[in-house]
């Protein structure tokens, strides 16, 4: 006779049972995420596609780089000095990195804001919001997903692929080089790749931040407009920027518009070095980030309230509007 009892302890029933609950917390907005990815191929073949064409106009200039390293870079006798200073040659390598990032960084931004105005009225248009009402998933968790896209996903989607092109970039570089025998050493201890990700990633944590209510405002138009969302996103702000200015003669609203699209590097940088000399934005050193500052800025929390805002307001619209 079996003696053995298949009772399972008691005091392990808890601790098995919150795995489980856990995962079933999370897995609703995971899935939803997929589901943002698959229906919206736009998110990675945009960045891939402009680094598989930057990658290929960045290999036509290599068949200049040994000639202009030998002509500016290199001294042509030893009693000659180079004719860039070590921090110019900095600056000049870093360019097509820097142009790679910025562009990269610029179509995301563009990227995400059609997503938006698309997320919630493209539902709505197509009526399949009737079909995802049915399934378990809350409002809340389909408004997150979808305001974690352009918050979340696209910064991380921006970071690998930059990551990517510039290790390619580097590779392709000092073999050229090495095979003409111009300059390698140089683009090694002159060019600190890892430095350079690391500002990147700090720069898309940035933006992220500053652009919240951005992304936010664009999902609140998303859920509310019938028709037309870039229109109706686009023309109230600047209606009333305009109204002020004709009224007041002040542009309190315009410059507020405009510092929450472009005003995101003053607060997060130093963008004068020591001796109050302007840096350059191609190569910008460690030493010049200012985490502490920005977030401390008032600009910064009040811009996530606002956001917040946005996103309730976005999340009780989908809740009660009806198809379009």
């Amino acid at each position: 006779m079996n003696t053995h009892s298949n009772v399972v302890p008691e005091s392990s029933v808890p601790a098995q049972a919150a795995i489980p609950a856990a995962m079933s917390e999370t897995r609703p907005l995971y899935w939803s995420v997929r589901r943002e990815l698959w229906e919206n191929r736009s998110l990675y073949f945009a960045p891939g596609i402009f680094a598989a064409v930057y990658l290929l106009g960045y290999l036509t200039s290599l068949i200049w780089m040994p000639h202009g390293m030998r002509e500016f870079w290199m001294p042509h006798s030893m009693s000659e000095m180079p004719t860039l200073a070590p921090a110019d040659q900095r600056i000049e390598l870093a360019m097509p990195y820097s142009h790679a990032t910025m562009l990269l960084m610029l179509i995301a931004f563009i990227v995400g804001i059609f997503y938006c105005l698309d997320a919630l009225h493209g539902e709505r248009r197509d009526r399949s919001v009737l079909f995802w009402k049915s399934l378990p998933v809350s409002d809340l968790t389909t408004v997150l997903s979808k305001a974690s896209i352009p918050l979340v996903v696209l910064p991380l989607i921006v970071f690998a692929v930059a990551v990517t092109l510039h290790l390619i970039m580097r590779t392709l570089t000092l073999a050229i080089l090495v095979v003409t025998g111009v300059g390698a050493a140089t683009l090694w201890n002159r060019l600190p790749l890892f430095q350079m990700e690391l500002v990147l990633l700090y720069s898309l944590a940035v933006v992220v931040l500053w652009h919240a209510p951005v992304y936010c405002w664009l999902l609140l138009v998303s859920g509310w407009a019938r028709r037309a969302t870039f229109l109706w996103a686009v023309l109230p702000p600047l209606m009333l920027a305009a109204a002020e200015n004709i009224a007041f003669h002040t542009s309190f609203l315009g410059s507020l518009l405009k510092d929450r699209v472009f005003g995101f590097a003053e607060g997060a940088f130093n963008l004068k070095d020591a001796n109050g000399v302007a840096i350059d934005p191609h190569f910008i050193p460690l030493a010049q980030l200012a985490p502490a500052r920005f977030l401390s800025s008032p600009n910064v929390w009040v811009g996530l309230v606002v956001a917040a805002i946005f996103l309730a307001a976005a999340v009780r619209l989908r809740r009660y509007r009806e198809p379009i």
